[in-house]
């Protein structure tokens, strides 16, 4: 891949060289020629490992509830991966889909392997799968419970196309927990580690770059086999310094001193470390929020089953009954049904709601929709694969491609009503 060549075919009938001398190379060859070799030069391989590390950003392992099993399922971290397939669930079909359009990793959201195996044989589906990802060198990743709880994740996507505001987790599960990291700095290297801190630094709601300095004097006596980059061995240095603060989840604490270390002019910077009991973003299951304006239960059905293209839905409560403020959960989420209950949800919208499920919202008082495990998980395809791509982007991995599986289909079948 790279910008197109523009050549110029040069030959000594044009009159631009003379008998036995070497033909000229027009300067627009040689321009393009340099402008390709360095768009070559510029391009990084992607390794899985490379791969897995983007993708723990988009959706943290340790968000991830206690018995799921997310991450790396097959496939050898140190290997090349320049085209990627995003799907649900990585069955046979899907595998070999990957393979078919040359894939080197399998992202899906419904882990491969759930539980542990005693075995792995190719007379069961799950042992012919693994058989055939490992045999066409496919790596398996999946984000599965910490992608629905993820900021960004499958139910900030789900709130979006059934078209909420102002949505936050509907049944938290983790906070974030924060840090206060505070260096000092001669005045000339303040900008420069703001700059370096910054990547690191938390916003502060719809504001970034946030940081407080101040100016002060700092001491300091360098001992025998010091090489100050201020003062003289033994002797006593007065230094104006700055403080400067930054605000940091502490899970960026490690990167943010190796920033720090790599631009501090001293050999030995002084710095102090805060934790904090500031909350910080709450993390957790579904999400619950407005729509921009009321209307009723079965208007609110039928929109939820046109925009996640569903044949039908079903629901639980009065037709009439208005709808407002929704929670939603993807794929099986009826378990956060008396959180959205306790939020003053007047419908939550799911999918594999059962019979008791209902009667148990009536009891409630709030209504369901069932819009079903596919159609509220499947969406998370597009989604990854648009955002996969964006990230691998930004990361310089301009030859990895990204491509949604497009075979994917509800086991379920609809009648006609």
């Amino acid at each position: 891949m790279g910008p197109p060549l523009h050549t110029k075919e040069v030959t000594p009938d044009d009159g631009t060289t003379t008998n036995g001398a070497t033909p000229t190379i027009d300067s627009t060859r040689v321009h393009t020629d340099r402008l390709h070799s360095f768009y070559l030069c510029r391009m990084k391989t992607a390794k899985l490992s490379d791969i897995l590390g983007i993708i723990n950003k988009i959706s943290p392992v340790n968000l991830a509830e206690s018995w799921d099993n997310p991450g790396l399922q097959l496939g050898d971290p140190t290997v090349e991966v320049s085209r990627i397939m995003v799907a649900l669930d990585a069955t046979p079909a899907v595998i070999e889909s990957a393979l078919q359009s040359d894939c080197q990793l399998l992202v899906t959201h419904h882990p491969l392997i759930f539980k542990p195996q005693k075995s792995i044989s190719t007379a069961t589906t799950l042992g012919r799968s693994i058989h055939a990802a490992i045999r066409g060198g496919l790596g398996i990743v999946c984000m599965h419970t910490n992608y629905d709880i993820a900021e960004g994740g499958l139910n900030d996507v789900l709130s979006e196309r059934l078209g909420l505001t102002d949505c936050v987790p509907l049944q938290v599960s983790t906070c974030q927990e924060l840090a206060k990291l505070v260096v000092f700095v001669p005045g000339e290297h303040l900008e420069g580690m703001r700059t370096a801190l910054f990547p690191h630094a938390e916003s502060m709601g719809a504001y970034r770059d946030c940081s407080f300095s101040t100016p002060g004097e700092g001491t300091y006596t360098p001992q025998e086999g010091a090489a100050p980059f201020i003062g003289t061995v033994g002797v006593r240095e007065k230094v104006r310094e700055y403080r400067l603060e930054v605000l940091l989840d502490r899970a960026k604490l490690q990167q943010a001193l190796k920033s720090l270390h790599a631009v501090h002019p001293y050999e030995e910077p002084a710095y102090d470390i805060y934790p904090l009991h500031n909350r910080g973003r709450e993390s957790g299951l579904g999400r619950i929020g407005f729509l921009p304006d009321a209307t009723t239960l079965a208007d609110y059905a039928n929109r939820v089953a046109a925009r996640l293209d569903s044949p039908g839905t079903r629901f639980v409560g009065a037709p009439a009954a208005t709808v407002k403020k929704v929670a939603v959960c993807s794929g099986s989420g009826v378990s956060v049904m008396r959180s959205a209950a306790r939020a003053g949800a007047d419908v939550l919208v799911t999918g594999d709601v059962k019979y008791h499920e209902a009667r148990d919202a009536e009891d409630l008082g709030i209504a369901l929709i069932d819009a079903g495990h596919f159609h509220t998980e499947i969406i998370m395809a597009a989604a990854v694969q648009s955002r996969l791509l964006h990230t691998l982007r930004e990361s310089g991995f301009d030859g990895c491609w990204v491509i949604a599986c497009s075979i994917e289909a509800d086991p379920f079948r609809y009648l006609p009503g």
